[in-house]
């Protein structure tokens, strides 16, 4: 286990026999100096053989420290009462000036919770999660889906299940869902939960169109309440992973209540993702199903959010698409949780592959269509802001000096830890989608 306190001169002293670090955890010396934290910190830094930086007041100070250092995974760990939205946005912008590109330059993940003790069995959990089961309150591509329980917040009184079988069913169901619900997560014991529609930092509104109940929270317990105002009690502490996609506020925490804090303390989640503001746009939410449900076992669920993060930074950088709108979400869908953490779709076939191979100095990076003139085409388009995402994929190393060889045609970006090509949009049978170049291992 290594420990710092940095500054950037000495940073910049240690660089040359000090080799850069794959996880740095970020925490408030403050925070540091409370035991229950020190535990959440130290348990992290010994987990990955992690390095622990220290700020007085706010991350920023660290820039020069994380410049120096680069690391491939940063976990900033705090308190939720300092977890708030403007946090996450600073923790956006300082990750993307680790370098002089337009990007993100590291997985992050914020790790918190209800109180120490919750982010504590956060930071302990080591257990690889494979998706097997989805249970979802809106639309998603079950064909991605091993098995699944699907309830629509658009029509009223549709459940559509996907058995161990791969048969898909459509069943009718109560108008109001809330009993249901509960027991997707009680009963099912999803790996994954996904939900969409009106929400605040207490309560998500189960239906969008159409009267039905609530999920709520209180001093990190969650609970149910049906029309009826019957509340319905949630027990469900299997591991999983949640996606409030299309959520406004679910990823806000302003206090005890907030829902995020009762969906890691009370749900078992580990990792999550959040709107902290009332979203119009749905890019920064809607787009992770895209890369993790629709490309199922090619990206953690860390990586699914980074690509679709990626794919906003360039979306602006190219002045394509809506400005306004990818402006607006830059800054303000939170990620929860262990970054380093691996959550993933289990393996099925995808629309297409992707593959990096390297051989004496040159990379080739191939795409190869699986499914004729729809490979390029959105599996599914409920929501906002959906499809048409670019390929991307993350790079084993860091690189520099990259020269292209081949496939300049396709506008790809080679940044130092990723290479991203637009999508082609219509697949071209007799078209190598196949880019070389050179580049220098940092």
């Amino acid at each position: 286990m290594q420990r710092f306190i940095l500054s950037s001169a000495l940073c910049f002293l240690l660089a040359n026999w000090l080799a850069a670090s794959d996880y740095c955890v970020v925490i408030q010396q403050s925070v540091y100096d409370d035991p229950d934290w020190r535990l959440v910190a130290d348990e992290l830094v010994s987990k990955h053989d992690g390095n622990l930086l220290f700020y007085s007041t706010t991350p920023d100070e660290l820039r020069s420290d994380l410049q120096q250092f680069h690391p491939r995974y940063t976990c900033f760990v705090t308190p939720h009462q300092k977890a708030g939205r403007q946090f996450v946005a600073t923790v956006h912008q300082l990750t993307r000036r680790y370098d002089d590109d337009p990007y993100t330059d590291t997985f992050w993940g914020i790790l918190t919770g209800y109180d120490a003790a919750n982010a504590l069995a956060i930071a302990r959990h080591r257990e690889p999660l494979t998706i097997h089961k989805v249970a979802s309150g809106t639309e998603v591509a079950l064909e991605m889906c091993e098995q699944a329980v699907l309830y629509d917040e658009l029509v009223a009184n549709k459940l559509v299940r996907k058995d161990e079988n791969a048969e898909i069913k459509k069943l009718p169901c109560p108008t109001d869902t809330t009993k249901a619900l509960v027991e997707s997560l009680n009963d099912f014991q999803p790996d994954l939960f996904v939900t969409s529609g009106h929400a605040t930092e207490r309560n998500w509104q189960i239906g969008f169109t159409y009267r039905n109940g609530f999920f709520k929270s209180s001093q990190g317990q969650m609970f149910g309440e049906d029309t009826q105002r019957r509340r319905i009690e949630i027990d469900s502490q299997n591991p999983k992973v949640y996606l409030p996609i299309g959520n406004c506020l679910m990823g806000h925490i302003d206090g005890p209540d907030a829902m995020a804090l009762a969906w890691m303390n009370d749900v078992g989640v580990k990792q999550m993702i959040g709107y902290t503001v009332p979203t119009w746009f749905g890019y920064g939410g809607w787009g992770v199903l895209d890369y993790f449900v629709e490309q199922p076992g090619r990206y953690t669920l860390t990586e699914a959010f980074f690509a679709n993060h990626q794919a906003l930074l360039h979306a602006l950088e190219t002045q394509s698409g809506d400005q306004r709108g990818l402006s607006f979400d830059r800054d303000v869908v939170a990620f929860y949780g262990d970054p380093k953490w691996s959550a993933r779709m289990a393996e099925m076939e995808k629309r297409y592959e992707q593959s990096l191979t390297y051989k004496d100095g040159v990379y080739t990076f191939r795409v190869s269509p699986n499914h004729g003139a729809d490979s390029f085409r959105p599996v599914n388009v409920n929501g906002a802001q959906r499809g048409w995402r670019p390929i991307v994929h993350w790079l084993p190393e860091r690189i520099k000096d990259v020269e292209i060889i081949q496939g300049a045609e396709f506008q790809p970006v080679i940044a130092d830890d990723f290479l991203l090509l637009p999508n082609p949009r219509e697949c071209d049978e007799d078209t190598d989608y196949v880019v070389v170049f050179k580049a220098t291992p940092r």
